[in-house]
Order: C-alpha cells, then sequence, then structure tokens
C-alpha cells in the first residue's frame, strides 16, 4: 500500500512538472533582461499600431509590457485629448515607417540605476529615432514604466 501511494505521489510530479514546466520556461523567458522586454514590446507595439484597430494603448496587452500604473496615466490622459497635439508617447514621434521600425527596433546595453534599468533603443534603418525606455520588475518581469526622447525639446 505505503509503495503505491508514492509511486502516485511520484507520478502525479511528474506529470504536473511536465504540465505547468512549458509555463515556467516562458514566463522566464519573458522577464530574462531588460532589453529582451523592451523589444518585446516595441515589436508587440509596432504591429499592434499597424493593425486597423483601436489604439494600442486601449489594448489590454498592453499590461504584459507596460507598468499598470503607467498605463493607466495614460490612459486618463488620452481619453481627456491630451495626446492630439503631441507625438506618440512610446516612440517620440507622430508618423515613422512601420515595415522599416519593425525591422530595426535596436535595444542598447541597459543602465541599471539601482532598481531602475534605462534601455535606449534605436529604431529603424535610415531616419534613425531613439528613445530611452524606463523599467522595473514587476513580479519578476521587466516593464516599462516611462519613456523619454533623446532630443532636446524644441
Amino acid at each position: 500500500m505505503r509503495k503505491s501511494i508514492v509511486l502516485l505521489i511520484s507520478t502525479l510530479a511528474v506529470v504536473l512538472s511536465a504540465f505547468f514546466q512549458p509555463f515556467a520556461i516562458a514566463q522566464v523567458h519573458q522577464a530574462t533582461t531588460p532589453e529582451a522586454s523592451t523589444k518585446a514590446f516595441y515589436t508587440w507595439f509596432i504591429k499592434r499600431d499597424s493593425e486597423d484597430r483601436d489604439y494600442a494603448l486601449m489594448d489590454k496587452e498592453v499590461y504584459r509590457y507596460v507598468s499598470k500604473p503607467t498605463v493607466d496615466f495614460l490612459r486618463a490622459e488620452y481619453k481627456h485629448n491630451k495626446f492630439a497635439e503631441r507625438a506618440e508617447y512610446f516612440t517620440k514621434i507622430q508618423d515613422y515607417d512601420r515595415e522599416d521600425w519593425l525591422a530595426h527596433i535596436a535595444p542598447h546595453p541597459m543602465i541599471l540605476l539601482d532598481d531602475v534599468a534605462l534601455v535606449p533603443v534605436t529604431f529603424g534603418s535610415t531616419e534613425k529615432k531613439t528613445i530611452l525606455a524606463f523599467l522595473r520588475k514587476e513580479n519578476g518581469i521587466w516593464k516599462i514604466t516611462k519613456v523619454d526622447d533623446t532630443q532636446d525639446d524644441k
């Protein structure tokens, strides 16, 4: 009787670990580095921006990449039409070549300041644009908390 219980528990442990292992690997892979998280966000964002649907910021998927307080603040700004004459928050530009940018997303090595990772990202192959993405780890996942431009305000 005791051997059958041990065998049952061992079998159950193997089955459960086989079932949950892909989820654990996906979670670890998603959060490996701030640079990888930044590239994953911009790949999603540019693809999503290319679709003829509502604004990507309003998609619940954005919470996978951007911190909740940041998304909530930006959504409130957007709903009050405060984005009207400004550049897109995440790209710091109004118009860009989506195909070129999607093919040329180049995160640079991050700088870690306490618990904040600063990741410069350059987009495009000819008319290049560089922004600075700030990320913090939330529940083991690097998420964007802020984006800034490398260009001086004019």
